[in-house]
């Protein structure tokens, strides 16, 4: 799912802010020896950071119903994790640098979430907007240069950027299948007797198959408690 996020990324910022130029749309660690063998205008999205958001946290399950409104699946209701990108700008020169990181600010002020026409085939199954921070202080226990420190490399402008990304368990409840028949009795006189149990008994109109026609041929009798069925419709003489 984080790589729907990154492909996402790059068709809004590719379509958005940097379409005609030659600048490249990467997710790399911006570490120095990656600068070293940089050679052409780069805007890179590096994820630093995963963490879920606990106050969206809900229990319970999603319910999934057939045309009859009969529950065929049940799916654990999403989590939702914060995905946050550090963007930088590299280029000869550090006004064109600055120039990139005010389009790209500028590009995500315009929204509170991605538009759906960017979202890839997967993301728009979730069914969930993909919201967006962007330029928010970064939590107390999270610095922009800790990370610096963490890569080795110099300090550099950037934006910070915060996508929720809506992500569902793998739990998958299959629930079982109504009754699709009413109850099916057969005697030993070979005709079918069918009952209604009060619960399970289906109207004829969705009933699978239809019920048996009785054979006029067949001689039926009645079924006597405790006992064989009596033949001829009259007791023995004996």
């Amino acid at each position: 799912m984080i790589n729907e996020v990154d492909e996402t990324l790059r068709a809004v910022v590719k379509s958005e802010i940097l379409s005609g130029t030659d600048v490249d749309v990467v997710f790399d660690a911006p570490t120095r020896d990656w600068a070293s063998r940089r050679n052409k205008p780069t805007l890179d999205l590096y994820l630093y950071d995963i963490r879920e958001d606990l106050r969206r946290r809900e229990t319970g399950f999603i319910e999934r119903r057939n045309e009859k409104g009969i529950v065929e699946e049940r799916r654990e209701l999403p989590r939702f994790f914060k995905l946050s990108y550090l963007i930088t700008a590299w280029t000869q020169r550090p006004e064109d640098e600055h120039r990139l990181l005010s389009a790209a600010l500028g590009l995500f002020m315009r929204y509170d979430y991605i538009p759906p026409d960017y979202m890839t085939a997967i993301l728009r199954e979730t069914e969930a907007p993909l919201l967006v921070q962007i330029a928010y202080p970064p939590p107390e226990n999270r610095q922009v240069s800790d990370v610096w420190s963490s890569l080795g490399g110099d300090l550099k402008p950037s934006v910070d950027l915060v996508i929720t990304l809506p992500i569902r368990p793998d739990l998958f409840l299959e629930v079982a299948r109504a009754v699709l028949a009413p109850l099916r009795l057969h005697t030993t006189a070979q005709k079918t007797l069918v009952a209604d149990d009060g619960y399970r008994q289906l109207s004829p109109a969705d009933q699978s198959e239809p019920a048996e026609e009785e054979d006029p041929a067949a001689t039926s009798a009645p079924v006597r408690a405790g006992g064989r069925p009596r033949r001829g419709g009259a007791a023995s003489g004996k």
